[in-house]
C-alpha cells in the first residue's frame, strides 16, 4: 500500500455502478481493483476513457458475481481472464489475475492466480502496474510511483525479457514515451529495443500500424521519433522514412499549437515520409491502412506543390482539380515549414504569409458546380459516346480557365457551335 490516494482526482471512482462492481467483486474473501490505466493517467493529470479492473475472482465467478450485481456481462477474452461487464451503459474490463507461463513474442499462455506481485510483475512498465482500492488508495508493486512523478518510462525488471514475451512492447516503449516519457528514455530500455528491434517482423501489420497511429497522436512525438530513428526502431517498420528525415514534425507541431490546429496524426505522417505516390501506396498496403486513410495519404501525395505567390484565381482552378483533404495538407506542411524558415530567414515570413493566405482562401472555398451535363449535349444533338465525353471536358477546362464564369446559357452557345462544326 502507499499513502498515496486518487479519492479526491477521480470523480469516477464514486460511481454507485463501478463501487457496487468491485463490492461483489470483493465479497467473501475475493479483492479487486482498479489496475492501469486509469490509475496512471489520474496521477498525471491526463483523461481516464477506459476502466480496467483487476480480480482475484476466476472468470466464471466473475460473471456470476456481475451478473447478481444486475450487471451484463460479456466474455470478450474469457479465454484469457477478461470479461466485459456492462454497467449502466459503461463497458469495464474485469480480468482475473494472471501469470504467464510460456511466451512467443506475440502471444502468452497463462494461468489464473490471486498474487497480486506476479499479476504487476507480467505487465510491461512500471507505470501500467499501479492498482487502485475502492477508496482509492493506490497499490505500487513495482516502483510505479517514483516513475510517475519523474515521467521516466521503465520496463519492469529485465527489458530484454519484457519485450521477447512480446516485441509489440518495443512500440508501446516509444509511444508511452511519446505521451508520458520526459527526458531522456530509460537507457536499459533503448538497448533492448535496439537489439531486438528485427522481433518487430513478427508482428501484424495491424497492431504496428496502430502503435504507430497512437504515438503519433501523441501532443509531441517529436522526441520519441528522434529515439526510433537512433534505434533504427522507425526504419525497421517506416523505411519510407529512412532517406527523408523526421525534422519536419517539430514545425508541425508547433503549428499546431500555434495555430489551432488539432493534432492529426497523418499529417504527421506526410511530414516524415515523401510524397511519392508510389511509396505511399506500398506503404499503405504493407501497413494495412483502411481506405479513408490510404486515399487521404495517396490525395497528398498526388497533389503538387503549391507557390506562396499563388494568385487566387489560379489557386481556385488548382482546388477544383485536385482532391481537397490533399490540397490542404499540402499547405499546412508548406506553412508549418515556412514559419519554422522564418526564425532565420526574414523571407520566410512572406512565404508563411502566403500559405497561411491560401489555407483561409481554400477554407472558405466552395466548389462550383459545372452548369452543364451529357445530357444537354445529346439535348442539342450530339450522339452518345467517346466523342461526347471529351467535348464535355473540353468545355469544362474553358469554363475553368475563364475563372468559371462562363454561365449555362453561354456554355450551351459554344456546345452548339461544336456539335455543328462536326
Amino acid at each position: 500500500m502507499s499513502s498515496i490516494s486518487i479519492a479526491g482526482r477521480a470523480e469516477w471512482l464514486n460511481g454507485e455502478a463501478l463501487q457496487a462492481l468491485l463490492a461483489a467483486l470483493s465479497a467473501d474473501g475475493e479483492e479487486a481493483r482498479i489496475a492501469g490505466g486509469a490509475v496512471r493517467n489520474v496521477l498525471l493529470d491526463q483523461p481516464v476513457t477506459d476502466i480496467d479492473i483487476a480480480t482475484t475472482t476466476l472468470p466464471d465467478e466473475t460473471e456470476r458475481r456481475a451478473q447478481a450485481a444486475g450487471f451484463r456481462t460479456v466474455p470478450t477474452g474469457k479465454e484469457h481472464g477478461t470479461i466485459t461487464v456492462i454497467a449502466e451503459g459503461r463497458p469495464f474490463e474485469v480480468t482475473t489475475l494472471r501469470a504467464d507461463v510460456e511466451t512467443d513474442g506475440r502471444h502468452a499462455r497463462v494461468v489464473f492466480g490471486r498474487d497480486w506481485q506476479r499479476d504487476a510483475e507480467r505487465r510491461d512498465f512500471t507505470i501500467n502496474a499501479l492498482y487502485a482500492s475502492a477508496s482509492g488508495e493506490v497499490i505500487d508493486l513495482v516502483g510505479g510511483l517514483s516513475d510517475i512523478e519523474n515521467r521516466n518510462l521503465r520496463f519492469i525488471g529485465e527489458a530484454e525479457q519484457r519485450i521477447r514475451e512480446d516485441y509489440l512492447r518495443i512500440l508501446r516503449f516509444f509511444r508511452f514515451f511519446a505521451w508520458y516519457g520526459k527526458g531522456r528514455p530509460d537507457a536499459d530500455g533503448l538497448r533492448a529495443c535496439a537489439r531486438l528491434k528485427d522481433g518487430l517482423e513478427r508482428l501484424s501489420a495491424e497492431r504496428v500500424w496502430a502503435e504507430l497511429k497512437k504515438l503519433l497522436a501523441a501532443p509531441d512525438p517529436s522526441r520519441s521519433l528522434l529515439w526510433m530513428r537512433q534505434t533504427g526502431v522507425l526504419t525497421a517498420v517506416l523505411p519510407e522514412s529512412e532517406k527523408w528525415g523526421i525534422d519536419a514534425i517539430h514545425g508541425i507541431v508547433a503549428a499546431e499549437r500555434d495555430l489551432g490546429w488539432e493534432p492529426d496524426a497523418l499529417l504527421r505522417l506526410e511530414g516524415i515520409v515523401p510524397p511519392d505516390k508510389e511509396r505511399i501506396e506500398g506503404a499503405a498496403k504493407r501497413l494495412r491502412l483502411s481506405n479513408t486513410e490510404t486515399l487521404r495519404l495517396t490525395a497528398w501525395s498526388s497533389t503538387p506543390p503549391v507557390a506562396h505567390t499563388m494568385s487566387e484565381t489560379a489557386f481556385a482552378k488548382l482546388a477544383y482539380e485536385s482532391d481537397r483533404q490533399g490540397l490542404e495538407d499540402r499547405l499546412r506542411l508548406a506553412l508549418a515549414a515556412a514559419r519554422v524558415k522564418a526564425a532565420q530567414e526574414d523571407a520566410a515570413l512572406l512565404e508563411a504569409g502566403g500559405y497561411a493566405r491560401l489555407l483561409r482562401f481554400l477554407a472558405a472555398w466552395e466548389k462550383p458546380a459545372f452548369p452543364i451535363s451529357g445530357n444537354d449535349l445529346v439535348a442539342l444533338g450530339a450522339k452518345p459516346g467517346r466523342s461526347l465525353g471529351q467535348m464535355l471536358a473540353q468545355l469544362e477546362q474553358e469554363w475553368i480557365e475563364g475563372g468559371f464564369k462562363l454561365e449555362r446559357d453561354a456554355l450551351l452557345e459554344r456546345a452548339a457551335g461544336l456539335i455543328g462544326g462536326r
